[in-house]
């Protein structure tokens, strides 16, 4: 009887696992969440577009169908790689740095959630609702495109990353809406342990 329940614990383990995934160690992951720069202030000129390495990728986190992109899907990073109509963000000029001086078997992939104007508080995931009823108008179209929270969305996004690689940072670039805020330090800090 011990045999048939050790023989039938190990197969229900074998198939538990069958479904799993493996993560590549050679494909390194960064989160980066912020505001407006983060979001893409800069124009996407021509030449941001070319010469693109396809070992530096960005997962998709808005539906984008005039570019051809789905959310949760990785592509090869052309701008922009936030939403589908914002501009270049210092994402993409870090990970086309990072695949050009890192070995040639590292892939770099980036997942951009950000929104230009937006306080820190936008990205906390106990109080967004609060920051949300003080936000202006012309803000909520792009909470919304995030599902009604960024942090959600960045937090839904790095789950499907780690399934393909290795999350090795944060990048934050924000504060001019928290200008003077004494707390932005420790808030930052908190919402960059996702």
């Amino acid at each position: 009887m011990k045999s048939i329940l050790k023989f039938f614990a190990v197969t229900v383990l074998f198939f538990a696992g069958y479904n799993g995934y493996s993560q590549d160690p050679n494909f390194h992951v960064y989160l980066s969440f912020g505001q407006s720069n983060m979001e893409g202030a800069a124009p996407i000129e021509a030449e941001d577009k070319t010469n693109v390495d396809p070992r530096f990728q960005v997962l998709e986190a808005v539906n984008c169908p005039d570019l051809n992109r789905e959310m949760g899907q990785w592509y090869t990073a052309i701008p922009p790689l936030c939403r589908c109509k914002t501009g270049l963000t210092p994402t993409d000029y870090f990970g086309r740095t990072m695949v050009a001086n890192l070995p040639k078997n590292i892939k770099v992939g980036v997942v951009n959630v950000a929104v230009g104007g937006c306080k820190i508080e936008l990205f906390d995931k106990d109080n967004f609702e609060n920051y949300m009823k003080t936000a202006p108008d012309w803000m909520l179209g792009m909470i919304k495109e995030y599902n009604g929270s960024p942090y959600a969305r960045l937090v839904e996004m790095a789950k499907i990353a780690q399934k393909k690689g290795v999350i090795k940072g944060i990048l934050l670039h924000q504060g001019e809406s928290n200008t003077g805020d004494t707390l932005w330090p420790k808030r930052s800090k908190l919402y960059t342990t996702i």
